[in-house]
């Protein structure tokens, strides 16, 4: 009886110590466990993923089109019965194309003084503010004022206009100012992670002066101005836009003061200039990195012939890399669009609308396509880099 006890009791230690054995190495795979999954959800870093993190990207996408040329036909077609004007049905074919980008110019070729100043036409053009609210509506935030016509109401044409674009919040405009500090102010604006700045100069003034002493209205080019403007930011944007009032009306050929300004501008450093005045397109030219559209054309006029009612759409992809202490700007995948200001001329001028090329017929526009070959000819003639959309 005492054997068997003592056998029991050593069964006992034995099942003992075999329990603890048995929690020692369970508590060893289950430490051995956790530790290897630790290392796994910790990688290790490679040196192209190292790369991809110092590198970053940005685009900002440009779209440029040219003059407003407000005409009475076009505003008296926009009046409606309460008295008031509504351009908006005149740019429904190019909202939706505009408004799919980040940056939108145009160029405010009539002064917008206002009806208090009396509207008129050529050649001391005023224009109503709704001119505007279209534009504004179709996604346009950039805007240049320097033209032969900004004086053609006077300083208070000038006034009114500033006074109207100041209460547009969305909008950056240049080349018209309400003093010497408004017009030397530096202006940054970011979008996308590029910061840009965005000047506008007319060498062109139908021998309507600024009064003396105040120049600030209308910025008249000078080689000493655009160097102080664009000096005061290369060293803290990423791109410089200039609009540029030059060249010959009604020539499709560029000049050789454009030529001679837009080699002077590029090296300053601008990135990209966009030319307005001859109202009929001119050629696209890059010189070293800088993209200079010499003439727009018009964007929505009433002059006589196919070429001036001819536009053209722009637009050109901002990319920006930065890696570590590196940064380059690149301008990508420029492309360019013919457009036609059409209108109804019986009974008199009405239905203004700016159509795209690609969206023409011989009905609104017979002979187009020869039309289009023509100029399409013209905005190529100097790079093989822009892609014209076909019709």
């Amino acid at each position: 009886m005492e054997s068997r006890q003592k056998k029991s009791k050593v069964t006992i230690a034995i099942l003992g110590v075999i329990m603890i054995i048995l929690i020692f190495l369970l508590a060893a795979f289950l430490y051995f466990k956790n530790n290897q999954k630790s290392k796994v959800v910790e990688p290790i870093r490679t040196a192209t993923e190292e790369k991809k993190e110092t590198k970053k990207e940005m685009s900002a996408s440009l779209f440029m089109v040219g003059d407003a040329l407000i005409h009475s036909t076009i505003y008296m077609d926009a009046k409606t019965t309460d008295g008031s004007y509504d351009f908006k049905p005149m740019l429904e074919k190019i909202k939706p194309i505009a408004s799919k980008y980040d940056l939108e110019y145009y160029n405010q070729e009539t002064v917008l003084g206002g009806v208090e100043l009396g509207l008129s036409n050529y050649p001391r053009f005023n224009s109503p503010y709704e001119v505007g609210d279209a534009f504004i509506d179709s996604g346009f935030n950039l805007v240049s004022l320097a033209t032969n016509h900004t004086m053609d109401k006077g300083e208070q044409g000038v006034l009114n206009s500033l006074s109207y674009w100041s209460k547009q919040p969305n909008v950056l405009t240049a080349g018209s100012y309400t003093s010497f500090e408004d017009r030397d102010k530096k202006v940054i604006k970011e979008i996308n992670g590029i910061k840009y700045a965005f000047f506008s100069y007319t060498t062109w003034t139908n021998g309507l002066e600024t009064p003396t002493g105040k120049e600030y209205l209308n910025n008249v080019y000078s080689e000493e101005l655009a160097k102080n403007d664009i000096e005061r930011v290369k060293d803290e944007v990423d791109v410089i836009i200039v609009a540029m009032h030059w060249g010959t009306e009604y020539s499709k050929g560029i000049s050789d003061s454009q030529v001679e300004i837009a080699n002077y501008l590029s090296n300053l450093g601008v990135d990209i200039i966009i030319g307005s005045h001859p109202h009929v397109v001119e050629p696209i030219e890059f010189i070293g990195k800088t993209m200079v559209i010499y003439s727009l054309g018009n964007f929505i006029s009433d002059q006589i012939g196919v070429e001036r009612l001819t536009g053209l759409m722009v637009n050109v992809n901002i990319h920006k890399t930065v890696e570590k202490d590196n940064t380059t700007i690149s301008l990508e995948n420029p492309e360019a669009e013919l457009i036609y200001t059409y209108s109804a001329a019986y009974p008199r001028k009405r239905n203004f609308l700016v159509y795209p090329y690609s969206e023409l017929n011989d009905d609104i526009l017979p002979g187009y396509k020869e039309y289009y070959n023509t100029y399409k000819n013209v905005v190529l003639s100097k790079t093989d880099k822009v892609k014209m959309k076909d019709i």
